[in-house]
């Protein structure tokens, strides 16, 4: 339910609404407006009567909400949300936001040639799986712990803040430590015990959708984190899964103006796992930010054809710069920051 105060109500009445709202053991969202206050109530209000809660003077309007998800709705939250990963402020109206690096890392030696080759081409943050969730046991699953800590090294070196994939929440602890921005996979996009745990955390999560998920299971997945306290969360689009063969999976850009007008939240694109084609990553990665996507994450690697994973999709570095220079003059066309 969202209710709208006038705008100059008396701090002491609203306390009393809050407080009335609170007893019945509701949850409070409250954002300030210019011209108006807005209560968003969160938990069981069929209990709670449209007319009695206008019968208050300082009531503007109040509205139920029919879709499931409240805390990423943006008729709970009007404004923006912006997500600080680093000092990297992700989010519409900010600075287009880029992260770059391996699909995986794989050593020291070439995260940090790959880290000083996309910082110098403009990337904001340093990308590379750690733990690696991969279709077949058999195929490289990461160096887990100890390519958390060099890809750590590897940004500090550049003056990046790091993005890499949790799997299993009894790893938390490494992420907490060393982590800038958590990923949630897609594969673990409904993972609703992971997900109550990194929103638990004081770090901000990148929230990848599922292959085969909704709009709304994607949105709210997002809701599980916020439900338990971590407001800090980026959505990722990286393809969902159709009859299509002809890309690895469909990239689905519609989903940018969706997502705007269903919430708050900032959302990057990833053209490296929706086309799973390197010849296919600019291309989208420039219709993508056409369409208003707060940033891209996308796959690059020194040596591809050696790659341990997803080379396939992945961009040499003289590649990629060429390919943030073209960004650039689609992000100025668009009056964005780049």
């Amino acid at each position: 339910m969202i209710i709208t105060l006038k705008k100059n109500i008396p701090q002491s009445e609203m306390d009393r609404l809050i407080s009335s709202f609170e007893e019945k053991g509701l949850r409070i969202n409250l954002s300030h407006g210019d011209m108006y206050t807005v209560l968003g109530l969160v938990g069981d209000t069929t209990g709670l009567y449209e007319r009695d809660i206008q019968a208050n003077e300082w009531v503007e309007n109040v509205q139920r909400v029919q879709a499931p998800y409240k805390l990423a709705n943006r008729l709970f939250h009007p404004e923006d949300t912006i997500v600080d990963v680093g000092g990297i402020k992700i989010g519409r109206g900010q600075k287009l936001a880029v992260m770059a690096g391996p699909c995986a890392v794989e050593s020291e030696d070439s995260i940090n040639e790959i880290a000083a080759e996309v910082r110098k081409a403009g990337a904001d943050i340093l990308r590379g799986g750690a733990y690696k969730p991969r279709t077949s046991p058999y195929s490289f699953q990461g160096l887990g712990y100890k390519g958390i800590k060099i890809m750590k090294e590897a940004g500090n070196r550049n003056g990046m803040p790091i993005v890499t994939e949790i799997m299993a929440s009894q790893n938390m602890d490494e992420f907490i430590e060393n982590v800038d921005l958590v990923q949630i996979g897609a594969r673990n996009m409904q993972n609703f015990d992971l997900l109550r745990a990194v929103g638990h955390i004081n770090k901000p999560v990148l929230l990848k959708r599922g292959m085969s998920a909704t709009i709304e299971e994607w949105i709210m997945a997002a809701e599980y984190i916020m439900a338990n306290g971590n407001p800090n969360v980026i959505l990722c689009e990286r393809g969902i899964r159709t009859f299509e063969k002809a890309t690895r999976f469909t990239m689905d850009l519609a989903v940018i103006p969706l997502l705007r007008e269903k919430t708050h939240l900032p959302i990057v694109i990833d053209p490296s796992h929706a086309t799973g084609d390197w010849k296919l990553i600019e291309p989208v990665a420039m219709a993508a930010v056409a369409a208003g996507a707060d940033g891209l994450i996308v796959e690059v690697h020194n040596h591809p054809e050696e790659a341990l994973s997803d080379g396939a999709q992945s961009l040499k570095p003289e590649k990629f710069a060429a390919m943030m220079e073209k960004i650039r003059k689609v992000a100025e066309a668009t009056g964005r920051e780049f």
